[in-house]
């Protein structure tokens, strides 16, 4: 599957005064859009993006785990040192996705919140796993198996569309079992090649060793076992 990311714009500031007399930040707007051609030319299935919102519902807002950065990342894995914001809840209404985010006292938080203070325009950025397929007007078409990763927030969101649409989505990944995370795709590859080439030349070696001299070699090893 390749990296998804998409740009959204339109957000509300909340800063909540404690009694203490300080402040908590949050953002809160449209996270996710279904069912229309965004900037990218990517269309989302409603259905596919209320389906992945309710698994990361479950599995990362509810236990407090629906971490995001800023800045736009190299991958579907969190970077815990660019850390910046905590997802408390995401809701459907008609075809947009809401979400709201708790800006934290993480390094890369403070600087979100200096940036708020100072009335710098942020966007969000989702940031997911899929594939995609072309329909007959040209438009790609986001499939079934879109795997949300996180949302995190950029500050650049006047960028041009071809900054946020050409991160890493070239780059295709797969799910490492042994290590519960996504990995590039090409290390599964260079593993394979590194694997190929170990088989061969273990063919190599049996193929030039003569009955005599292995079973030779079974004695030797059966005689090594007596004397231990």
């Amino acid at each position: 599957m390749q990296l998804i990311t998409e740009l959204n714009e339109n957000l509300e500031v909340i800063t909540e005064a404690k009694e203490d007399g300080t402040k908590s930040h949050f953002i809160e707007g449209i996270f996710m859009q279904g069912d229309i051609k965004n900037r990218n030319g990517r269309t989302y299935p409603c259905d596919t993006l209320e389906k992945e919102m309710n698994r990361y519902e479950a599995e990362f807002i509810k236990p407090k785990r629906a971490l995001g950065e800023l800045g736009h990342p190299e991958g579907p894995t969190i970077n815990g040192d660019r850390v910046s914001h905590l997802i408390t809840s995401m809701r459907r209404e008609g075809n947009d996705f809401y979400g709201k985010a708790k800006i934290l006292k993480t390094p890369m938080g403070e600087i979100v919140k200096s940036l708020l203070d100072e009335g710098v325009k942020i966007g969000v950025s989702t940031r997911g796993l899929g594939s995609v397929k072309q329909l007959k007007d040209g438009v790609m078409e986001v499939q079934k198996d879109f795997h949300l990763a996180t949302v995190d927030i950029v500050t650049d969101p006047s960028a041009p569309n071809a900054f946020v649409n050409g991160i890493m989505e070239n780059r295709e990944y797969y799910y490492d079992i042994a290590s519960s995370s996504w990995r590039p795709q090409e290390v599964a590859e260079v593993l394979e090649e590194i694997v190929e080439e170990v088989e061969k030349k273990i063919t190599r070696v049996v193929k030039t060793i003569d009955e005599e001299t292995a079973q030779r070699m079974f004695r030797t090893f059966l005689s090594s076992l007596r004397n231990k």
